[in-house]
């Protein structure tokens, strides 16, 4: 496939030892021997079309036929076969401690990324949530961490609207008949 050259023209010499541009993602454990490496946040790691530079400075432009989530390990596989490898940029989270079911539970109630350990939660920096999860007595710690929260591997959970997550841990309601309504609108029984 040919380089892509199209958008040369707005800026002359800018551009002009870019890497082959990337259409394709392969998943991860899927493929070996990366290129070259690429650090992306977590709203980073979901694109279609944007220009990257790997951390050796070599600039190349996405190019995916749909917006897509990308995770820790997946690979742009360049036009020519090379492969790019993404990492996952350190960025400020909080690391939650605590009673980790009910924890999860007002989190997700939120709708707002968490990634999911045996031991603890990590969620970005929040102060709204810091707050409410010391209230819950939640043990918060800030830190700064690569984010990989739940839902990118599965394709969804990361559109433009609060979709993510529906499919799990949604059907609480249908479990205990003999509760009345206002024990339903409440945090699921421990």
């Amino acid at each position: 496939m040919p380089h892509d050259h199209h958008d040369h023209h707005d800026h002359p010499h800018e551009h002009d030892q870019d890497l082959p541009s990337a259409r394709a993602v392969l998943h991860r454990g899927t493929w070996s021997g990366a290129y070259d490496l690429v650090v992306l946040s977590y709203d980073e790691r979901f694109l279609r079309r944007k220009r990257l530079e790997t951390v050796h400075a070599e600039g190349f432009l996405v190019d995916l036929p749909e917006t897509t989530s990308l995770d820790q390990g997946d690979a742009l596989q360049l036009a020519d076969g090379r492969l790019v490898e993404v990492i996952a940029a350190e960025e400020p989270i909080l690391v939650v401690t605590g009673d980790l079911p009910r924890l999860a539970w007002h989190i997700g109630n939120r709708h707002t990324p968490c990634q999911i350990e045996p031991d603890r939660l990590l969620i970005r920096q929040d102060h709204v949530l810091e707050a409410m999860l010391l209230q819950l007595g939640a043990t918060v710690v800030r830190s700064s961490e690569p984010f990989t929260p739940e839902g990118g591997a599965y394709g969804h959970g990361r559109t433009m609207g609060h979709d993510h997550g529906h499919g799990h841990g949604r059907l609480h309601h249908h479990s205990a008949h003999n509760r009345s309504d206002d024990d339903e609108a409440d945090e699921p029984e421990a």
